[in-house]
């Protein structure tokens, strides 16, 4: 399983079609891959970067399924649609643990196509490709040095008490399998968060549930409407230039105070140079690594919300890559030190806002 393409209800769709070229890199691509393109009452544009496709829909007229959503949430994503290998055999077993099917098997040209509800109003279209997604080669100078290789994960809130059901939705579901578990906690609010991965790792689907009331997990949902995808993380193989690119282009990211750099450095263990971490900090990046494999550094930021209302952003994340026992592996999991620090991070935006007591 992969993730094909990701969908999002906008405002104006040829406007978050400009923003995303103009702030964050990618290319105009035709809107003929996906399943729903433009029609009589719904517009629809589409960017992609590598192999990162992203889908604007928004209405025309009020019969538009895009008029109906954005009357009761902010704009946002409303499908993640994952490539498979065997669609029968997904569908077979998501209908077989209860899945609900919006559309069933269909074949549209080169592709057999599906749609599940998930969670919330989230929705899940299951893609079989007979031709698959070209990578959208850059052929422009304005983001040179920028590489998106993948949406490394998609993150999804839910309401207290229901981490576990999700867990064990994606886990009977669609095979998913349960990873890493957080819990972070403040003076102020706090979070449970479990990771879920399909068996060969090309999905990653952290769930959310907020512990407290002030939680800026139940922000979001406050102000989203109920569940939803909080943020997408785009791996890029050099994060460092391509947040420098992405900042000249005016593209705005949480900051982090200095004394987060501080305790970096006072670790002991790190194996990036002085200079290394000094370009990092600069441009504000989050650093983390296992002690027990210091050279599985992970790198990460995040940007300040896409739309209006504080409810979505995007992250940027480097996993390097290094050598053991003669063969090269990449930093895997979510560094617990970064998650804390994108806690904090937002929790100190929530007091500008006004929605936290500091």
């Amino acid at each position: 399983m992969q993730i094909d393409h990701i969908h999002f209800y906008v405002e104006d769709a040829r406007e978050t079609r400009d923003w995303f070229i103009q702030r964050l890199g990618f290319y105009s691509v035709p809107p003929g891959f996906c399943i729903a393109p433009s029609s009589d009452h719904t517009h629809t544009e589409a960017v992609a970067n590598g192999s990162i496709y992203f889908v604007f829909s928004s209405a025309l007229d009020d019969s538009s399924p895009v008029c109906d959503f954005l009357s009761a949430h902010p704009p946002g994503v409303v499908d993640v649609a994952f490539g498979v290998e065997n669609i029968e055999a997904v569908m077979n077993r998501a209908i077989a643990q209860g899945a609900t099917v919006l559309q069933p098997l269909q074949t549209q040209g080169p592709l057999k196509w599906a749609q599940i509800s998930a969670w919330g109003t989230l929705t899940h279209t299951l893609i079989e490709r007979s031709i698959a997604l070209p990578l959208v080669d850059k052929d422009s100078n304005t983001f040179p040095n920028i590489t998106f290789s993948r949406i490394d994960h998609v993150v999804l809130n839910v309401a207290i008490g229901d981490l576990d059901r999700a867990v064990s939705w994606y886990e009977t579901v669609l095979g998913f399998e349960p990873q890493q578990m957080f819990a972070i906690k403040t003076d102020r609010s706090g979070l449970c968060s479990r990771v879920m991965r399909d068996p060969n790792g090309r999905v990653q689907v952290p769930i959310n549930e907020p512990t407290s009331d002030s939680s800026q997990i139940q922000e979001f949902l406050d102000l989203n409407g109920g569940a939803g995808v909080q943020h997408i993380a785009i791996h890029t193989e050099n994060i460092v230039d391509a947040i420098a690119q992405l900042r000249d282009a005016g593209l705005s990211f949480l900051k982090v105070p200095a004394s987060y750099y501080d305790q970096v450095r006072q670790r002991g263990d790190c194996v990036l140079s002085e200079s290394q971490l000094t370009d990092i900090e600069a441009q504000q990046i989050l650093v983390d690594w296992q002690s027990e494999v210091p050279e599985a550094v992970l790198l990460q930021t995040f940007t300040q919300p896409v739309f209006q209302q504080p409810t979505f952003f995007f992250e940027l994340i480097e996993r390097h890559t290094y050598r053991v026992d003669d063969r090269l592996h990449q930093a895997q999991g979510f560094g617990e030190g970064n998650f804390r620090a994108l806690f904090e991070a937002i929790e100190r935006e929530q007091l500008k806002r006004g929605s936290l007591k500091s």
